[in-house]
């Protein structure tokens, strides 16, 4: 692993930007390394940031880009709980991704035929890999210290084996989705937790300083041979004691 990095932004507005830099900066190097950049996504409060500081940058081109989702809830796409049909309006139908390069589930199966169908997907994206290797993946952590779909005490954080594992006892409704694994989540090239707000400070201490405690999912985030990123804002980061890093305007992950 290429070492942790713990970035600490003023509020928000700042921390943004620089996702939205670290994201392209990645998907260049990306295409330049083997012609594409693939990138999972997560939901929540990421949708809107994300999209509006991938927007605001002058020469976006996502023409080489493939998209999946780190977890997904089983919902119709225009359900207002949908990660893909929040992407779309925010952000999907305003760029030059190719049809074909944003994998989403079928809603319309049954939870455990939905996750099976949707490792299917993802082994046609990469079919050299035992667990795809993602260039970028975006998570975020939830209070209880959740990250994807991952939630503490549940079974499915001991699974080595599924790409993709069906989950219909979400403790956060609604309670059918489908996750990737964490064998997935750590084999990606770089990975970047999204944290913000004074709720999360709590567990972002025992996460980062609690010599990555088990309980929390979010702490076995541990990429074998990329980077890790946590890009948090001063109401997150309140009862840190680690040394972190803080950004000049306009400097680059």
């Amino acid at each position: 692993m290429a070492g942790r990095r713990v970035v600490v932004f003023p509020s928000s507005a700042e921390l943004g930007p620089a996702l939205a830099s670290l994201v392209a900066s990645r998907a260049e190097e990306a295409i330049a390394s083997h012609g594409r950049f693939t990138v999972g996504l997560s939901g929540g409060s990421l949708v809107s940031m994300l999209s509006k500081e991938l927007l605001a940058l002058p020469s976006l081109d996502c023409s080489k880009w493939v998209v999946g989702f780190c977890d997904e809830r089983l919902v119709p796409f225009d359900d207002p709980e949908s990660t893909y049909g929040l992407y779309k309006s925010h952000f999907f139908s305003k760029v030059n991704i190719p049809a074909g390069g944003i994998l989403t589930i079928d809603s319309s199966l049954p939870v455990n035929d939905c996750a099976e169908d949707y490792e299917r997907k993802l082994k046609e994206v990469f079919p050299d890999d035992d667990f795809p290797v993602f260039d970028l993946l975006l998570l975020g952590m939830g209070p209880d210290g959740h990250t994807c779909s991952l939630f503490p005490d549940h079974p499915l954080l001991e699974e080595t084996k599924k790409i993709v594992a069906p989950i219909s006892d979400s403790p956060k409704p609604p309670p059918q989705r489908v996750t990737l694994t964490f064998p997935v989540v750590n084999s990606a090239r770089c990975v970047a937790f999204v944290s913000t707000g004074g709720s999360k400070a709590p567990v972002l201490k025992e996460v980062l300083e609690g010599e990555g405690h088990p309980v929390y999912p979010a702490a076995r985030v541990v990429p074998a041979n990329g980077e890790l990123f946590w890009l948090v804002d001063d109401p997150a980061a309140a009862s840190l004691t680690i040394q972190v890093e803080r950004l000049s305007p306009g400097a680059k992950l």
